[in-house]
């Protein structure tokens, strides 16, 4: 359990964090800015890296995956502008960290990870710290959840050369979706709404994630 002075000091470093990386960066939602305030985001880093879990950079979680930069994941979360009331599908469950920030801005989150360590890892810190709105299974992101569909909103939290159909598919009318679209060399996040079967989509901004793999691994 920590310990009292450790629990101040990553309080400290996550408002800082809010302050200087998010509210002084243009994020303003106010939920937005409520969840990161809130989640622990030092519980979803390997140990080695806990004194850097607040650092504007992303971090090393096993499996050739990361945890993504705070700012990237604020201003995701912002554009999708979610509501108390939605479901939402995660593609990329990684170290649940933002699974937990879906859990705390949604009704319910369904989470896909394709790499079965990292997704009982992240599913036993989870549940340690009380997300309980949350499904999460071993899959092909690509594919998406279809028992789950549709969602209002999708978040995929890897690159991908197009979008994938099944995503789309099981988006509802009116849903959003965003993610990073692109090589590993030249990414852009993307913001797509279905609109009468069809996607509009809006560039926002550059960025850079590991790429988005069909299929399962055989790394455990």
């Amino acid at each position: 359990m920590a310990s009292s002075f450790q629990s101040d000091f990553f309080q400290a470093q996550r408002e800082q964090m809010v302050r200087t990386q998010l509210a002084e960066r243009s994020i303003c939602d106010p939920r937005v800015l409520a969840a990161m305030r809130a989640v622990p985001r030092h519980e979803f880093v390997l140990e080695e890296f806990r004194d850097r879990a607040y650092a504007d950079y992303p971090l090393p979680i096993g499996g050739g995956q990361t945890i993504s930069q705070p700012y990237i994941v604020a201003a995701m979360l912002e554009h999708l502008v979610l509501r108390e009331t939605e479901r939402v599908l995660e593609v990329g469950t990684g170290s649940g960290y933002v699974t937990a920030l879906l859990s705390v801005l949604c009704a319910q989150v369904f989470s896909v990870e394709r790499y079965a360590s990292l997704a009982e890892s992240a599913r036993a810190t989870l549940v340690r710290l009380g997300y309980n709105n949350v499904a999460l299974h071993v899959g092909d992101g690509t594919l998406g959840w279809s028992e789950g569909a549709p969602f209002d909103a999708i978040l995929v939290s890897a690159a991908t050369a197009t979008v994938p159909p099944a995503l789309f598919e099981q988006l509802r009318e009116g849903g959003r979706m965003i993610l990073p679209v692109g090589p590993a060399w030249s990414q852009e996040l993307q913001l797509i709404r279905k609109v009468s079967g069809r996607a509009e989509i809006t560039v926002l901004e550059g960025c850079r994630f590991v790429p988005l793999v069909a299929g399962l691994t055989n790394h455990q």
